[in-house]
């Protein structure tokens, strides 16, 4: 009998072992991506501590690295002592604040209402209308904005004169900017939520919704009580990451759309297009790795605050 018993459990295992090597076969490919593209790249974080340049007897990474002056902290000072410190901090953290509570509101509604038209194929139309903003680059983008805005040939303009309107000099006047980057962030990635909170609301029993009919609920009601409580975990979630890259821009956004244009930069410049033209400008690899470098810890605090609150306000739907 005991034999049995030792016979089964070494096959259970020999099963369990087997299961094992191939789940982690399967998952090798991803393992070697974010070795090669995460993990490895961080050995360059000593970059943003020292003053790298390039000795030319022996041009290799590694000895430019090596043979560069430990300058500590000093290459984190160019962000803060700059005059347009407080303008690009403003910005990016004003602009991503902003973005993150419209995008999560309206998202959420468009989700909720393409989840009411019953007709699949005007719903799947509408879908597709929304997502493929989401995957042009945002120079093609630009030049979309371009053909509305140019004060030549864009078709505002010729609204505003054939109205007897002055035309107004879109990429010298920084004040409309705020609203144009708003909408045209939204306008690109607000599918991409939406997909994700429509996809969450379609996996909800259909039964709930059932139930909260036959017990008279109207149509906000059951979105109040049945969707949204539903959507809680994936709401929470996606506010925490979004949350982490508070402090980071969406560079092709605030630099191919206003098209570089330096009257704008009141309104464009953010810590991402700053660091840009430092290094463009100045040529200092380590400046800009200590940029990102601090970005970067900067948005893994805020994760961190977030999900500690969330973990002591609901803590099933936190992060860890």
């Amino acid at each position: 009998m005991s034999r049995v018993l030792t016979t089964k459990g070494q096959s259970i295992k020999m099963k369990s072992t087997k299961k094992t090597l191939l789940l982690t076969t399967m998952a090798l490919p991803g393992i070697i991506w974010l070795i090669l593209f995460r993990y490895l790249p961080m050995f360059g974080i000593v970059l943003s501590f020292k003053d790298y340049r390039i000795f030319y007897s022996k041009p290799s990474l590694i000895n430019n690295i090596i043979h560069s002056d430990w300058v500590g902290l000093k290459n984190f000072r160019f962000l803060f002592v700059t005059t347009d410190a407080w303008i690009m901090v403003r910005n990016t953290i004003g602009y991503n604040a902003l973005w993150i509570v419209l995008s999560l509101v309206i998202s959420v509604a468009f989700a909720i209402m393409l989840n009411e038209i019953t007709n699949k194929f005007v719903a799947k139309t509408y879908q597709t209308m929304m997502f493929f903003p989401y995957f042009l680059s945002w120079v093609v983008v630009s030049y979309f904005v371009f053909a509305f805005l140019s004060q030549d040939k864009g078709l505002i303009s010729h609204m505003q004169q054939n109205a007897g309107v002055p035309v107004t000099e879109w990429y010298h006047d920084p004040k409309p900017w705020p609203y144009i980057l708003t909408i045209s962030y939204l306008w690109k990635n607000l599918g991409y939520a939406c997909v994700l909170y429509l996809a969450a609301i379609t996996g909800i029993d259909a039964s709930q919704y059932e139930a909260a009919r036959i017990d008279g609920a109207s149509k906000w009601q059951q979105v109040l009580y049945v969707t949204l409580p539903h959507l809680k975990t994936m709401i929470i979630i996606l506010f925490i990451m979004n949350v982490g890259r508070i402090f980071n821009a969406d560079f092709g956004l605030f630099y191919s759309v206003p098209m570089d244009s330096g009257p704008l930069f009141p309104a464009t410049q953010v810590v991402d297009t700053y660091v840009y033209r430092a290094l463009r400008n100045m040529g200092e690899i380590g400046m800009s790795s200590a940029a990102g470098l601090f970005q970067n810890v900067v948005g893994f605090i805020c994760i961190m605050i977030a999900n500690t609150i969330t973990r002591k306000v609901a803590p099933e739907s936190s992060l860890f």
